[in-house]
C-alpha cells in the first residue's frame, strides 16, 4: 500500500471561503484521496494537527489563539501553504488596521446602533485580540502562497497536484480570481 500524503487544513481570521472553494473539487477531491488522507481540518474535526506533509491555511491572524494555531501547524508541517488574500494579506479583516484597536472596540460595543448592554467583550474564554490582522507570512516561514479570493477549485487542484508529484507549484493565471 503506498504511503498517503498527510494534509492539515485550518481557517484563522476569514470567511471560510477558502474551504468551500476547496470541497468545490468535487469529484476531483475524490481522486485525490487515493493519495491523501486529512490530519486536522473542518472535514474531520480533529482539534490538534499531527505531523502532517502540507499544512493549508486560511485568514489573518488577529488573536493570540491564530498565532498559536499557526505556530502549531509550521511546526509540524513540512510544507505551509497561506490560501486566499486573508492568509497573504490580511484581506477584508485587515481593513480594522486602518484604527485604534480600542476605538474599534468601543464604537462596535458602546456606540454602535442597537447596543443594547454596552459593554466590552471580557470573557476569559474569548481570544486576546492583537492590535492589527497580520498576514500568516509575518508571523511564520511560509513555503508556497495560493492567492485568490477565495482561490478557485482548479487553482487547488493545481496546487495539490504539484505537491504530490514533489514539483514547485506554479499557479497559471488564468486560475485565478477574485470574487
Amino acid at each position: 500500500m503506498k504511503h498517503k500524503i498527510k494534509i492539515a487544513t485550518t481557517s484563522l481570521a476569514g470567511c471560510f471561503g477558502c474551504h468551500m472553494s476547496f470541497l468545490d473539487m468535487d469529484e476531483c477531491l475524490a481522486g485525490l484521496l487515493e493519495q491523501i488522507e486529512f490530519d486536522r481540518s473542518p472535514f474531520t474535526d480533529i482539534k490538534k494537527c499531527g505531523s502532517c506533509d502540507i499544512g493549508l491555511i486560511e485568514g489573518g491572524v488577529c488573536t493570540t489563539e491564530n498565532v498559536h494555531v499557526l505556530r502549531e501547524f509550521r511546526a509540524n508541517c513540512t510544507t505551509l501553504v497561506a490560501v486566499g488574500a486573508c492568509a497573504i494579506n490580511g484581506g477584508v479583516p485587515a481593513m480594522r488596521n486602518y484604527f485604534d484597536l480600542q476605538e474599534c472596540l468601543q464604537e462596535v460595543y458602546l456606540n454602535g446602533v442597537g447596543v443594547t448592554n454596552p459593554q466590552i467583550p471580557d470573557d476569559i474564554e474569548l481570544p486576546l485580540l492583537l492590535d492589527k490582522v497580520y498576514p500568516i507570512s509575518e508571523v511564520v516561514h511560509i513555503d508556497y502562497f495560493l492567492p485568490g479570493c477565495p482561490p478557485s477549485a482548479d487553482a487547488f487542484l493545481q496546487l495539490l497536484e504539484s505537491l504530490l508529484a514533489g514539483q514547485k507549484p506554479i499557479i497559471q493565471k488564468s486560475q485565478l480570481h477574485y470574487d
